[in-house]
Formats: C-alpha cells, sequence, structure tokens
C-alpha cells in the first residue's frame, strides 16, 4: 500500500504554445487555428483542428494544452481536436479564483458551447482528469468515450489515505509567501515534479523544460496553480455528490505509467465509472506525453476510434 500510496502522488504534482521557436516542444499541425474565447469570467486559450466526431483534451499541472500536439497530429483526421489550456495555465487567463474543477467544467462547456460543438470524447491528464470528470459527471450526454491518464480524483476511492503520504506536501503549498519564494525560481520548483515523477528525467527533455519554466513565470501563473491544489477540499466535496447520483456509464479508459500509477490507476477509475478498461504505458513515469508518446497516442487513438 505505501508503494501504491508513494505512486499516487506522482499524478497530482503535475500541468506554452506560442512561446519563442527555441523552446522545441512538439508543433501542433499547420492547420489548427488558435483564438481566445471569452467564458465563465475567464478568457480561454484554444487550438481548433482537423474534422469529424469532436474530442477535446485537457492538460495537468507543470504543462499546458501544448502537451498534445502528438495526439492531436494523430486524430485531427478523423476528428475535430478542441486543446484548450485551462484557467489559469498556459495562455488562458490567470483569475484570483475559480479553481475548484466543478468550476473548470463550466470553462470547458462554455468553450465548447462558443464552438458549436455538442457530443464529445475527453480526453485528460493529471488535474484533467479532475476537470474532465466533473465535466461528465455534470453532462454525461454529452460524453461518448472518457480517457483519464495517470492521475486519482479527489473524494473518490482511496483518495483520504493518498492525502496522508508526505510526497503530498505540494497540495497544501501555496500563499503570499510561497509564492515570494519561487517567483524568478519556477524553473526549480516545476523540476522537481519533471523529475521526481519520471520513469527517467531525461526523458522530460529540456527544451520542454523552457517552455513550461516560462509559461508558469507569467504572471499570476504560479498563484493560479496553487489554488488548483488548495481547491481539492472542495473538489472532494463535488466528487462525492457526483458519485452519489451514480456511476459514469460511457466506456473509460484509465492510462498508467508503468512506473507511476500503472494498473492503480483502473482500480481508481473503477470507484466512478462502470464500464472502465485500463492500458499501462511501459517504460513511463507519471509524463506519459514526454515519456512515451508513440505507446500513448497509439493507445487512446485505439481506444477513441
Amino acid at each position: 500500500m505505501r508503494k501504491i500510496v508513494a505512486l499516487l502522488a506522482l499524478a497530482l504534482g503535475i500541468s506554452l504554445h506560442a512561446m519563442p521557436a527555441a523552446a522545441a516542444v512538439p508543433p501542433f499541425p499547420s492547420g489548427f487555428k488558435t483564438q481566445t474565447i471569452a467564458v465563465n469570467g475567464a478568457k480561454m486559450y484554444v487550438r481548433v483542428g482537423g474534422h469529424g466526431p469532436a474530442v477535446v483534451m485537457l492538460h495537468g499541472y507543470g504543462e499546458s494544452g501544448d502537451m498534445w500536439a502528438p495526439l492531436a497530429a494523430r486524430l485531427a483526421g478523423s476528428h475535430t481536436v478542441i486543446v484548450p489550456d485551462l484557467r489559469g495555465m498556459g495562455l488562458s487567463d490567470h483569475p484570483a479564483t475559480g479553481y475548484d474543477k466543478k468550476n473548470e467544467a463550466r470553462d470547458i462547456a462554455g468553450v465548447l458551447d462558443a464552438l458549436k460543438i455538442g457530443k464529445v470524447d475527453v480526453v485528460a491528464h493529471d488535474i484533467g482528469n479532475m476537470v474532465a470528470y466533473a465535466f461528465t459527471a455534470e453532462q454525461p450526454d454529452r460524453v461518448t468515450k472518457l480517457v483519464l491518464m495517470d492521475a486519482p480524483l479527489p473524494g473518490v476511492g482511496p483518495w483520504d489515505e493518498i492525502l496522508k503520504n508526505p510526497l503530498l506536501w505540494h497540495f497544501r503549498f501555496g500563499g503570499p509567501d510561497m509564492e515570494r519564494l519561487v517567483k524568478g525560481r519556477e524553473r526549480i520548483y516545476l523540476d522537481r515534479f519533471w523529475n521526481e515523477f519520471s520513469a527517467d528525467p531525461k526523458n522530460f527533455d529540456e527544451a520542454s523544460r523552457r517552455h513550461y519554466a516560462k509559461l508558469y513565470a507569467l504572471p499570476g501563473a504560479m498563484h493560479s496553480g496553487f489554488e488548483q491544489f488548495h481547491a481539492f477540499d472542495q473538489d472532494a466535496i463535488d466528487n462525492k455528490a457526483f458519485l452519489a447520483k451514480g456511476l459514469l456509464q460511457m466506456p473509460v479508459l484509465a492510462i498508467g505509467g508503468e512506473k507511476s500509477f500503472g494498473s492503480t490507476m483502473e482500480t481508481v477509475v473503477r470507484f466512478a465509472a462502470s464500464n472502465v478498461q485500463g492500458a499501462v504505458i511501459p517504460g513511463s513515469g507519471h509524463w506519459l506525453m514526454e515519456e512515451q508518446p508513440k505507446a500513448t497516442v497509439a493507445v487512446i487513438a485505439d481506444f477513441l476510434q
């Protein structure tokens, strides 16, 4: 159990488009367009491309929507792909409040409404899982398939045991003094997540680290990141209320990195959904899209198609 809880810790320590070319994260296909959509009291930076049934991709902490470029390239020929930066991360707005995942799910609903998109598949990682679950639980008829990657859900399954693990110190890290501590040292703070939660830290490459560190150094970005974690208590309350209404019924794919959640991811998701299949990505830690992008993309594409 100690090992499982330690692995669960990975998922939540974690989430730059349009930054300088030297930050060479994989680019989105040339046909993708970007726009800013004002919804729910925030301006959301969104990438849209492809054609066909819609799929929305939600990133996590330590990254932005840029993480999804390889998957977007794979799916754009058969899907309309929507990739927002979550509230307070990437190039989206950094409001002072609104970081409970139920509210962030309404950000996503607003984006889809503005794009006149109804039903969607949802693919998510890390904190994106929490937003995806809230979105799906509130609007289950809107979601056709759901993919959750390498992170638990507040208030679901073994959540209370997870919170006891000292590796999760960053859940309670924040406030004005902590923001002063990390100001100008964002890269040092983020390296802790990228290093400790990788199967091999070299797989989260230097170009990606520079790219995301610049985004998290933007005014208000670290405050917003801390608020994502501070909202977990409210998220747990909201999720328990969702669970009381019943399990999700649509097909759900639960993916864990071999050196991170592994098959535990499927176990966790079965507390929230009835139609779950699991997948484990060999040789990967928490950062599936950076560490093993080909294998991860293949598993997701096969599930969606």
